[in-house]
């Protein structure tokens, strides 16, 4: 018994839709691998989900770039505007150039140099001199300011170290006349407090009569 034909619409039904659509998938991707092997045909597959995910198949003769190349020359049809068209020369500048720089400075490392012809030797030797000369007057530059540097800080630490000093002595002259000053009330209260006690202290004893006398 076959199976009833099934009414092709939306799926409604979110995770009835989702297992659909991965069966169906791997079947288109199956059936492009079969004909690229059974009957030598250039095949390239590009699906993108609902979630935007992609999942693709090329042969293994060929490329995406290739196909696509292959297309625009089968039917006329541009699929790069004029802007993509100066974007992608842009980048094949952009590469050339790196490369140009990247055997550039191979050869002012001294590496394949083979390449290079007398004059051009001479040029390259002559750069070098000069980026020689230029990264030397930077050093004497860098040096030259330490130095100043240098002699800045070693100016600031005297003029610190003596207004310190000029501190420290004027704490310890205020320090002798505060002890000046409490000598002289020291002093002063000894002389107060003998003088309170000197009359205790030079007390007369009472005369004692005469015995002769009476005799």
């Amino acid at each position: 018994m076959g199976r009833g034909k099934i009414e092709i619409k939306r799926i409604e039904n979110s995770n009835n839709r989702q297992v659909t659509y991965s069966k169906r998938r791997n079947g288109i991707i199956k059936k492009a691998k079969e004909i690229t092997v059974l009957c030598e045909a250039k095949v390239s597959l590009i699906i993108f989900g609902a979630s935007g995910k992609i999942h693709e198949y090329c042969s293994p003769s060929t490329t995406i770039s290739d196909m696509l190349d292959g297309y625009q020359k089968a039917t006329g049809r541009r699929l790069w505007d004029a802007k993509h068209e100066n974007l992608s020369n842009e980048i094949d500048r952009i590469k050339k150039e790196n490369d140009s720089m990247q055997v550039e400075l191979r050869h002012l490392k001294g590496e394949d140099l083979n390449s290079l012809n007398h004059k051009e030797l001479i040029m390259m030797e002559e750069a070098l001199q000069n980026g020689l000369s230029s990264v030397s007057a930077k050093q004497s530059e860098i040096l030259r300011m330490i130095r100043k540097n240098d002699q800045i800080l070693e100016e600031e630490n005297k003029q610190l170290q003596y207004a310190l000093h000029q501190k420290q002595m004027a704490a310890m002259g205020g320090s002798g006349n505060m002890r000046g000053i409490h000598h002289e009330e020291v002093y002063h209260q000894s002389d107060r407090d003998y003088e309170y006690q000197m009359p205790f202290a030079l007390r007369v004893q009472p005369m004692q009569p005469n015995l002769h006398e009476r005799i």
